[in-house]
């Protein structure tokens, strides 16, 4: 068992170069992120393999690995590394009370964030807002560790989180306005051998699904382009070059100008881009329930309503 008798207070900037060489498995990886030189890192490991009085890593050939000592130091490692920022998060949402930091998704970020802070800013009209766009993996652990107050985030499991469902937004065949298929209702799957697809792939069980459809049929469809971004999607769409399923929520100014149709395919009738408003359990927001309410009546409104139209 390691002990910290005799080092007494320990310095968290060593502790820190810890978890970091562990995490990139390099000191010359983790001297690049925490902006130091690769000495100085060294220097930070030896010096708490002396308060440790253990062996942290040991160099096999050109590979560093931790040792058995320091698997057994790194969760309490991390563990401070994490109350330090919560606690650091914390003084600095005292001194900037009214900012409210918001870790967003792509989708969130890029087609609702828009309209949905002038919806905050007519019922909020002091608060200030502080907007990050992430995947839903790190939006998740942001909240986690106290650096967002709020995330929109899909598929989060973390128990510490409080998920509340906000936005089901259709996934819908898409295509130029002046396609053949935009004249004809709902059309069958079969028919999408017909012409080229651009497959936005976002790692989600709801995309997996469209994705597990197209294996299903006889004669595959023409998936000429996958991309893993939803607005090169839709500008390939855009400049004709293929039709795609996107979300709803991300065409909806082109849906109301004209530009682009939304068109019902039956197989897929029951498949949305499902996203959570998260937030840490332990933690209580004021007006939750109203901004919950607000979300979803921005995320809800289709082309050519009000954005500032909420209540």
């Amino acid at each position: 068992m390691i002990s910290c008798e005799k080092s007494g207070a320990m310095n968290i900037d060593n502790i820190e170069a810890f978890v970091f060489v562990n995490h990139f498995g390099s000191i010359n990886k983790a001297s690049k992120a925490l902006f130091l030189s690769q000495p100085s890192v060294t220097s930070r490991i030896k010096s708490l393999e002396r308060e440790l009085d253990a062996e942290l890593f040991r160099r096999v050939g050109r590979q560093l690995t931790i040792t058995d000592k320091g698997m057994e130091f790194l969760p309490f490692a991390e563990n401070i590394i994490r109350t330090m920022k919560k606690g650091k998060a914390h003084l600095q949402n005292m001194e900037e009370k009214n900012e409210i930091t918001i870790a967003c998704s792509g989708l969130v970020s890029f087609y609702l964030v828009p309209r949905l802070m002038a919806m905050f800013k007519e019922r909020f009209p002091d608060q200030k807002f502080r907007i990050m766009t992430e995947t839903s993996e790190t939006v998740a652990r942001m909240v986690s560790d106290g650096e967002a107050d709020y995330g929109f985030a899909s598929n989060v499991s973390q128990t510490k989180l409080n998920a509340e469902r906000v936005i089901e937004s259709p996934i819908r065949l898409i295509v130029p306005s002046d396609h053949p298929f935009a004249d004809g209702g709902a059309i069958d799957i079969e028919r999408l051998v017909e012409t080229p697809i651009v497959f936005f792939e976002c790692g989600s069980l709801d995309w997996t699904m469209v994705h597990n459809l197209f294996l299903s049929l006889k004669e595959q469809p023409d998936i000429q382009y996958e991309v893993d971004s939803m607005e090169s999607a839709k500008g390939i769409i855009l400049n004709r070059a293929a039709i795609g399923f996107l979300p709803e929520l991300s065409v909806y100014r082109e849906l109301e100008e004209g530009s682009l149709a939304a068109i019902d395919v039956p197989a897929l009738s029951h498949v949305s881009l499902k996203t959570d408003l998260i937030h840490h359990n332990d933690i209580h927001i004021d007006d939750f329930d109203e901004m919950v309410a607000i979300i979803r009546k921005a995320a809800s409104q289709k082309p050519g309503v009000s954005p500032l139209s909420y209540i």
